[in-house]
């Protein structure tokens, strides 16, 4: 991949050296993303927030209205730089490398580290060209049918498109428009798959395939998701991380509380607003 104009390898083989460490490896940390100050004009928006991403594994991110959750996720593959006012404290690294580097074409890095958006959001033309997309942007020189069914197929609605595939993404349902989204944002092969409350317009049949269709990719990709519902995370995140909001200064800034393992998290959880928060105390 070209990074900028400056020719660079494909970011996903610097691997950082392993070394003795608690818990997961550091080549089992994808992403690490560490939030000094994040600003949208004077509007300080997160503070002092560091959470890893470990590969092939969940990593959920909760908390209430307004605490930064989806600011957090966004950060994850430069969606922030399209904010006017935006300006960032801190560093996010992808496989040893920090994507806010001036040299990083934030473009290109969501060739590795793809998204999914909250309300399904296909594009108006068939269903093939919607999962086409990305591979045509990118300049894919393979077999792009061959690449548009592995993709819907592991985004498990193959079986319910293969025979439409010329109709338009806008005729499906809103849990299939989601699952054609997840597969355009895996069709190029992303490392990570960003999530931003994927299941919230959906119904709770649509909510439990979306479910049940993130612990599937987690054995090809590292999933982060953003997530109001408590129970969709301790079902399917392997990690969580619960942010708050500081209203001290008068404003209102996110940052983290408290961040491990989703089991221990939810069952014997060591911060003060982290127990309130699970107890159903505020939302």
């Amino acid at each position: 991949m070209t990074i900028g104009m400056v020719p660079s390898p494909d970011p996903r083989t610097q691997v950082p050296a392993a070394a003795p460490v608690k818990g997961p490896s550091k080549d089992d940390i994808v992403m690490d993303c560490d939030i000094k100050e994040l600003y949208y004009g004077t509007f300080k928006a997160v503070r002092d927030t560091q959470i890893p991403i470990q590969k092939n594994a969940i990593t959920a991110f909760i908390g209430p209205s307004g605490c930064g959750k989806s600011t957090v996720l966004r950060c994850l593959n430069r969606m922030n730089d399209l904010v006017r006012g935006f300006r960032f404290n801190g560093k996010v690294s992808y496989r040893g490398r920090d994507i806010y580097d001036p040299v990083i074409d934030p473009v290109a890095i969501r060739r590795y580290i793809g998204m999914v958006f909250q309300q399904p959001n296909p594009f108006a033309t068939s269903i093939y060209n919607n999962v086409a997309f990305g591979l045509r942007i990118n300049n894919y020189k393979g077999n792009k049918t061959e690449k548009v069914e592995q993709a819907l197929k592991r985004a498990a609605i193959w079986d319910e498109v293969k025979d439409k595939l010329n109709n338009s993404g806008l005729s499906l349902s809103g849990g299939q428009q989601q699952r054609l989204c997840i597969a355009r944002a895996i069709a190029t092969d992303p490392e990570v798959l960003l999530m931003d409350e994927p299941a919230s317009a959906l119904d709770p049949i649509a909510t439990r395939k979306i479910e049940e269709l993130m612990l599937e990719l987690k054995e090809r990709y590292t999933i982060a998701i953003v997530t109001h519902n408590l129970q969709q995370a301790q079902r399917v995140a392997d990690k969580t991380g619960f942010l708050y909001v500081d209203t001290t200064q008068g404003g209102r800034t996110g940052y983290l509380v408290e961040f491990g393992a989703s089991k221990e998290l939810f069952e014997n959880p060591k911060e003060k607003y982290t127990k309130e928060y699970i107890r159903g105390e505020f939302s």
